[in-house]
């Protein structure tokens, strides 16, 4: 299982309007950055907006951010693009067979390491910021 790229995205892009404030930051243009729709863009961008994250302003406007970078951590990310609702990042197999001792067991004990999982990755998205990313991208970019 793999978490949605909708939160890949959405960093990404927020990096683009943090390294390149200068620019007009146009979801067509944001689009070739991350090489994909500018329809997907917008989309997330719509997410990032209400989350507060970014403003955007319609037609040619473009986008920027209406927080600092230290500000947004990756869990404000996460949450914003609504990868998973809160406990549900693991999903189980819906119908195990209830007449065999691991089936009609594993859910309730394998549940309570797999929140722990959850909130374990989620505490260490809290702890990085936008900044921590765009920071890695810029030393990144001068060691090429």
């Amino acid at each position: 299982m793999k978490i949605s790229s909708r939160f890949t995205v959405a960093v990404h892009i927020l990096s683009l309007l943090a390294l390149e404030r200068n620019k007009v930051c146009t979801s067509e243009w944001i689009a070739g950055s991350v090489n994909t729709n500018p329809v997907v863009i917008r989309r997330v961008l719509g997410m990032l907006k209400k989350a507060e994250l970014v403003f955007v302003r319609a037609g040619a406007g473009g986008a920027s951010l209406a927080k600092s970078l230290k500000e947004i951590t990756l869990l404000d990310v996460y949450r914003a693009v609504n990868v998973v609702e809160e406990g549900e990042l693991f999903q189980f197999h819906e119908h195990p067979n209830p007449n065999c001792p691991v089936g009609s067991s594993i859910q309730p004990v394998l549940e309570l390491v797999l929140l722990k999982a959850q909130n374990a990755m989620e505490k260490v998205l809290e702890e990085i910021t936008m900044e921590d990313i765009t920071a890695g991208i810029v030393q990144k970019i001068k060691s090429n």
